[in-house]
């Protein structure tokens, strides 16, 4: 016994021999035994380097290299877990009705609510308690509930969210909260250090670590038909509860919302996604200034000059070189058509900023609101000019909307798409935007209107395509349509 703790005695102060030779100064450890255990005293003792060992090292500058603490020690107080409670109605199971064939679930028998619980994190950003957040973590939420990180709770309201951009804003009645200032993902750089903290499997407080590995990423995967998609990605660990979280650079700047990952197992293989705080800033001022999002639109139908575009088509069209976006329509009445713009130029930049990836164009445009001047780089004929675009809103106008301005296409909450030549013609209609998918909780959901009917009016107006529809911001009071075998439907919403 005594031999063999001679001999781990032996390794451990073998490995301090080890570093005091490889290193500049080391301390050495001396150890008195006594009948109640061991007592050490270190002294600091410069050791002189062994030529030939380590020279191939650059001397360590403190200031030159990352110190990721400051920034985790910082932003960590003001991120918040997200506690989220859904109540959902169900429908007992009645094995009479079941007997006779009738089908459950459709006001059939008893109901009763049941309670769905999930999680996710937050960023206190002002120090009155409003806090961003993803849209998905609070969608449909009966009770929110946050938590800082000092192990307090308060019951949390929603101020507003936008389903386009997975940005959402929450409050908490509190006050002298820790807040993260915003930084600026603009000015990130491939290869930068940044940090993911948020509450993983539950796990408050948690931080990981990892470098920008690309922007700009666009992966359709929020589940909007006028989606805004930017990403940031990195290779920090995220995973389930993540999402909301803080992704922030080494100043301890906010940059990013952890959003997603990318992944065949529901959880972290080595990819994670952020919402860019370019976009993040200007939705969550204009949530809590206007309580809704001004978006602006340049009213353009457009393509990236890829390879792909260029082996497809780009011989036909003159363009040989990739980069910058195809104006493949302009839509009338647009800020873009009121200033000159035609199907057919090539946009290689906006406000100085070059459109290199297929997002580009539109985190640009995300930034600005109604009525917002921006400067094209436009190359038509071989020439480059520069034409400036006051942005409008969906419905074409340069005012900005309200409260009481509705989003339509939000609003019946469902997929749509354009009706389609072969349908309209065997339908007889000149033209309509037919339902793909039907969400839970939206008009169409709550009037039972199934997947495959083609809207042609609502409000008794005219609707032709998605993009007419799009533009349109009253309140839903009736839809009328047809369905694929030829029968005619009208749904008039009592409130």
């Amino acid at each position: 016994m005594n031999c063999n703790k001679m001999k781990k005695a032996f390794l451990f102060m073998g490995t301090i021999a080890v570093a005091a030779v490889a290193g500049g100064l080391t301390a050495w450890g001396i150890a008195r035994a006594s009948m109640h255990g061991a007592q050490v005293e270190y002294v600091d003792r410069e050791v002189v380097r062994t030529p030939g060992l380590g020279t191939q090292f650059t001397s360590y500058e403190a200031d030159k290299y990352p110190d990721l603490t400051y920034a985790a020690e910082n932003a960590v107080k003001a991120v918040v877990n997200i506690e989220v409670v859904q109540e959902v109605e169900m429908r007992r199971y009645d094995p009479f009705l079941e007997f006779f064939g009738i089908p459950q679930g459709y006001g059939n028998g008893p109901s009763y609510k049941q309670e769905r619980r999930g999680g996710g994190s937050g960023v206190i950003i002002t120090a009155d308690g409003y806090i961003v957040t993803n849209n998905h973590v609070v969608d449909q939420a009966t009770k929110l509930r946050v938590k800082l990180n000092d192990g307090r709770r308060f019951d949390a309201r929603v101020i507003g969210t936008d389903p386009a951009t997975d940005v959402a804003l929450v409050k908490i009645d509190a006050e002298g909260l820790p807040t993260l200032p915003f930084g600026s993902s603009d000015a990130l750089r491939l290869g930068e250090w940044v940090l993911a903290i948020g509450s993983p499997f539950d796990l408050q407080s948690t931080i990981t670590a990892g470098i920008v590995s690309a922007k700009a990423r666009q992966l359709g995967a929020i589940p909007n038909e006028f989606s805004i998609e930017s990403f940031i990605q990195t290779d920090a660990a995220v995973n389930p509860g993540n999402s909301g979280g803080a992704l922030v650079n080494t100043h301890g700047e906010l940059v990013g919302i952890n959003t997603l990952i990318k992944s065949q197992t529901g959880s972290y293989i080595g990819y994670s996604f952020a919402i860019p705080e370019s976009i993040v800033r200007k939705v969550v001022t204009d949530l809590k200034e206007y309580g809704v999002v001004q978006r602006a639109m340049l009213g353009l139908r457009y393509r990236f000059i890829d390879q792909n575009f260029l082996d497809a088509e780009g011989k036909e069209l003159g363009i040989d070189e990739i980069g910058g976006v195809y104006v493949a329509g302009v839509q009338e009445g647009s800020g873009a058509s009121d200033a000159g713009v035609r199907k057919g130029d090539v946009i290689l930049a906006v406000d100085g900023v070059k459109l290199e990836a297929p997002s580009t164009l539109q985190e640009q445009i995300a930034k600005h609101r109604p009525n917002d001047r921006v400067k094209l780089s436009v190359k038509r004929g071989g020439e480059v000019k520069q034409i400036d675009v006051v942005l409008r809103n969906k419905a074409g106008k340069t005012d900005l909307i309200t409260r009481e301005d509705v989003d339509v296409i939000e609003a019946l909450g469902g997929r749509f798409a354009d009706a389609g030549t072969k349908l309209c013609r065997q339908l007889e209609i000149e033209g309509g935007v037919q339902v793909i998918g039907v969400k839970e909780g939206g008009i169409l959901a709550r009037a039972r209107v199934r997947e495959g009917f083609v809207i042609t009016h609502i409000n008794d107006r005219p609707v032709r395509s998605v993009e007419e529809m799009q533009r349109l911001t009253d309140r839903v009071g009736s839809i009328d349509g047809i369905y694929p075998n030829g029968r005619s439907a009208s749904y008039v919403l009592v409130e």
